[in-house]
């Protein structure tokens, strides 16, 4: 039985961040039942309709999924990521108090393709650099990073340990940021992708393709999948 503990919040935020709570802590997981409103009310002394509100409230944020006649179970969590600024994924999972870590798969230099050079308006042959790293949230793989970067605004970009930054906290630091531009399809991962995010090959992912431009050049371009069942895009103006 927990008391009743007095504070100056609304009865239903001191329940719903109890809720919350578990759910981040690892009590409750994905899909478990939660208790019922009535086991709620009757361990926090308030009536069912504040527990009802707080439970509401999770539901309509995506932290909790009510299926009639059924219960109240801990619902798959999209994580989200921002695209009104340029943050580190690492940044962002470490803002909902999570744990970031990369694997890194790919590391070295490739002369550019006649479609690379193209895109990145270079010569054909020009260093390139190709990365891709899949970053995981609280162990679990949340993106692919794969990234093409100049070697003419970043020269050092391979000797740089990635286990302990991100290829955007590094290029952020070293190549001032000019201007991006950026498209959102939704598409099927190949095999190798799927893989790497631990997913089946007929679940969408939401595809983030994005170049930057520094120093006047083409500094990198990166294409970002995620699993579209577990993440999702946002942001305001």
């Amino acid at each position: 039985m927990v008391s009743k503990v007095q504070s100056p919040s609304p009865a239903f935020q001191t329940i719903k961040d109890y809720l919350l709570k578990e759910i981040q802590t690892g009590t409750w997981k994905e899909g478990d039942a939660i208790p019922s409103e009535a086991m709620l009310a009757e361990q926090f002394g308030v009536s069912r309709m504040t527990v009802n509100r707080a439970v509401r409230e999770l539901t309509s944020e995506q932290i909790l999924n009510r299926i009639q006649g059924s219960g109240t179970y801990v619902a798959q969590q999209k994580y989200q990521a921002t695209l009104v600024e340029i943050k580190s994924i690492a940044e962002e999972i470490r803002l909902r108090g999570h744990i970031h870590r990369s694997e890194l798969h790919l590391l070295k230099e490739i002369p550019a393709s006649e479609q690379l050079a193209q895109e990145f308006h270079v010569k054909a042959g020009h260093r390139l650099f190709h990365s891709v790293i899949v970053h995981f949230e609280n162990d679990m793989a949340i993106q692919v990073e794969d990234r093409w970067v100049n070697s003419s605004v970043t020269p050092d970009y391979l000797a740089q340990d990635f286990s302990n930054m991100t290829p955007n906290e590094y290029l952020v630091a070293v190549a001032p940021l000019q201007g991006v531009d950026y498209r959102i399809e939704a598409v099927m991962p190949g095999k190798q992708v799927a893989e790497m995010l631990q997913i089946s090959i007929k679940e969408v992912c939401l595809v983030l393709h994005r170049k930057t431009r520094s120093q006047g050049k083409i500094a990198t371009i990166v294409t970002m999948w995620h699993p579209g069942q577990r993440y999702q895009f946002a942001g305001s103006f």
